[in-house]
């Protein structure tokens, strides 16, 4: 999630207007709305210092704002909360052990992905009950989803052809 859409999340988390939040980052009153508009869509970006600030005002890590760092335990735990309030994931634990789920509440976010972790799910099964390799379960993460929309594809033309045979 890149940084303008941290801080708009964050500003209306807060209940502040593009113009409230700028005077209180000190811009002046007639460009402060401007200035945050031009942070929130990406035609700027806020320099470490004004990001400090910004922090400073939300009461969180700048590290909540900044694009995901997952090189640092921190940043980690950052992207994990921010997935928390755009997807809905959630830290749970069963049987004593720790685990991510999903909000049900999230409507359609939900079922989209319910669906993507399920195939996830499903690929590393194959992995696990060597199925399919390490190289074919690395090509499908990393052409996510291009594999799924060609396998769909392929069922979907297999039901077409049957569908032909029949008539």
């Amino acid at each position: 999630m890149a940084i303008g859409e941290n801080i708009k999340r964050m500003r209306n988390l807060k209940g502040m207007t593009q113009k409230e939040f700028g005077i209180a980052v000190g811009f002046p009153n007639g460009s402060a709305d401007v200035r945050i508009a031009q942070y929130e869509n990406g035609t700027r970006t806020p320099k470490e210092d004004m990001i400090n600030t910004m922090a400073r005002l939300f009461d969180i890590s700048p590290l909540a704002l900044t694009t995901p760092d997952i090189d640092t335990h921190y940043g980690l735990m950052h992207t994990f909360f921010t997935l928390e309030d755009v997807y809905g994931l959630k830290v749970g634990e069963i049987d004593g052990e720790l685990c991510l789920t999903l909000d049900r509440s999230k409507g359609m976010t939900y079922i989209s992905m319910l669906d993507m972790f399920n195939a996830w799910r499903r690929e590393a099964q194959k992995l696990k009950n060597e199925e399919i390799t390490k190289d074919e379960y690395d090509n499908w993460r990393y052409n996510y989803p291009r594999v799924e929309a060609e396998r769909t594809k392929q069922k979907l033309d297999e039901i077409r052809e049957e569908r032909k045979k029949d008539l």
